[in-house]
């Protein structure tokens, strides 16, 4: 799901965290918790109060699963792009230190201001 060499791009649209809380628990560490959420048709990203988790479903079935995490302590810089009158989108590129650049492209209802704000607080 996620290419580190050519900056992957997703259409993701909010979801409720209840609805992949189960599939994300068991390898979430003590303490940590769901902020926000969001997903593509079968794809979803996590984002936690200690790193993001990008969800690969892969197969016919859905069964398997590739989970990356991806630790806010890694995080070198960040920048988010809102939504605008003809480009309805909006993006989150996130550089990692030792991985390169990941991108996330939400569509136009998602705030990523709020999500700037809360990756700030966990990188800053």
């Amino acid at each position: 799901m996620i290419d580190f060499e050519k900056a992957s791009v997703f259409k993701l649209a909010p979801c409720k965290p209840e609805d992949i809380a189960g599939q994300v628990s068991p390898i979430l560490i003590q303490g940590e918790q769901i902020v926000s959420c969001f997903k593509t048709v079968r794809d979803f990203v996590v984002f936690t109060n200690k790193r993001v988790i990008a969800v690969n479903v892969q197969g016919m079935t859905g069964r398997k699963k590739d989970f990356t995490s991806l630790p806010y302590s890694r995080v070198q810089a960040f920048s988010i792009e809102t939504a605008g009158t003809f480009d309805m989108d909006a993006e989150l590129d996130l550089w990692f230190s030792g991985l390169g650049k990941v991108r996330l492209e939400f569509r136009g209802h998602a705030d990523v201001r709020l999500l700037g704000q809360m990756i700030a607080t966990f990188v800053l």
